[in-house]
């Protein structure tokens, strides 16, 4: 590997430790990417210098983390993560599950620490001065023959900490590799372990899965392990359901997965959307059947706020995205208004955008008489101001949804 397919910061982090007298090594992700011949993300150090120790190298270092301490060594918006060495993990960091609660056991050795690491593919490191790859764990075997295998008893590796049973998949899909059998077996009885990591870390690794790059495949292997219903138990409900269809949402992954890789921005909040829309559709067409006098705004206003309150047990989902999330929901409905003043003042609004991209997985994805609307509302973006009034202008009253008001039932008179 070239020192140019190297992060310079990465490097000026490895050289002020290296001067300090301590040992410094590239590892992980980045590691195994440049060996792929991808360019990697992100940059890992690892060293036996002490979290508190390589604090007091960098002014610009933070450090994070509980469970596990880090040093975050920041370079404008380049990050570059530098974990110490770790030993053994003692026993009175294990919880009763099995779970690591705290490991911070630091002063092992260089080969210690790779078998401390979860795959032989992230347990590589990189020698900046002699150009030297460092295998302790067959990784560099693995990488060659495109496996994902993690160390140790897969069952023990993944009770304590079930988050690595989502890495799997993310890597799997990534990497294009296939879980070795030995590490493949567990995941579908040990799948539960997932309800009991905190919705917070869940939010923050659903971002890692989905936005990626490889959603879709993602999408199809958390399915296939039987994982993905302890993320979104009712999106998986929905899905069985005689009613639910996958395509919106396979749709707004594939979406994901093209613009991610024309650099494109994307969003939780639209991402999210997609993901619990068929449980939201589903409640709120049951609503309305219970209440005939509801409406459609009004339904999906009450099942969208069960459905959040319910995916947020398992996901947290801050309200930065949870906000715009339900106004691309409630937008829906508004679509339908094509007359008068309320189409032009939807075009100023600032989710319109969002909500028209969804109106339009919505067609494809086989809802019925949205087409000839998704026409309407892209015809009217393209249109002038004159032409824009004639469009608003001519188009039925009947367009306008109302909402009918409960008759109050006459008074009974008493017999005297």
């Amino acid at each position: 590997m070239s020192h140019a397919q190297v992060s310079e910061n990465a490097l000026r982090v490895i050289n002020r430790l290296h001067n300090a007298g301590y040992e410094a090594y590239l590892v992980g992700g980045c590691v195994r990417d440049l060996l792929l011949g991808r360019v990697p993300k992100d940059f890992d150090v690892a060293t036996n210098a002490y979290p508190e120790q390589v604090e007091q190298l960098f002014r610009n270092c933070r450090l994070i983390g509980r469970r596990f301490r880090l040093a975050h060594v920041r370079f404008g918006r380049e990050i570059v993560e530098v974990a110490t060495f770790r030993g053994n993990h003692s026993e009175a960091g294990i919880g009763e599950d099995g779970r690591i609660m705290r490991d911070n056991v630091y002063g092992g050795t260089l080969e210690e620490d790779a078998w401390r690491r979860d795959f032989t593919v992230n347990a590589l490191y990189y020698n900046v001065y002699d150009s030297t790859v460092i295998d302790h764990t067959g990784g560099l075997d693995d990488l060659q023959a495109g496996i994902l295998r993690l160390m140790g008893d897969p069952a023990q590796r993944y009770r304590e900490d079930p988050v690595r049973m989502l890495r799997a998949v993310r890597f799997a899909a990534k990497l294009g590799f296939r879980i070795h059998p030995e590490s493949e077996a567990p995941l579908a009885e040990l799948g539960v372990l997932l309800e009991n990591v905190p919705p917070a870390r869940l939010f923050e690794e659903i971002l890692k899965l989905f936005m990626g790059g490889y959603a879709v495949q993602t999408y199809h292997l958390l399915r296939h392990y039987g994982l993905f219903k302890y993320l979104f138990p009712q999106t998986e409900v929905a899905l069985e359901h005689e009613r639910g269809t996958p395509s919106l949402l396979l749709q707004a992954l594939a979406n994901t997965d093209a613009r991610i890789a024309e650099d494109k921005p994307v969003t939780p909040a639209f991402l999210f959307a997609a993901l619990l829309w068929e449980p939201l559709r589903l409640l709120a067409e049951d609503l309305r059947a219970q209440e005939r006098e509801m409406g459609e705004i009004q339904a999906l206003q009450v099942a969208g706020e069960m459905v959040v309150a319910r995916q947020v047990k398992r996901i947290a989902l801050p309200k930065r995205f949870s906000v715009p999330m339900r106004e691309i929901w409630a937008m829906q409905p508004r679509l339908r208004q094509r007359s008068g003043k309320r189409p032009l003042r939807l075009l100023e609004h600032p989710r319109f955008r969002a909500a028209y991209d969804f109106l339009l997985l919505r067609a494809a994805a086989g809802e019925q008489d949205l087409q000839e609307l998704c026409d309407w509302w892209t015809a009217l973006q393209g249109a002038e101001g004159g032409e824009r009034q004639t469009m608003t202008s001519r188009m039925p009253p009947e367009t306008k949804t109302r909402r009918r008001r409960r008759r109050k039932p006459a008074p009974v008179k008493r017999e005297e």
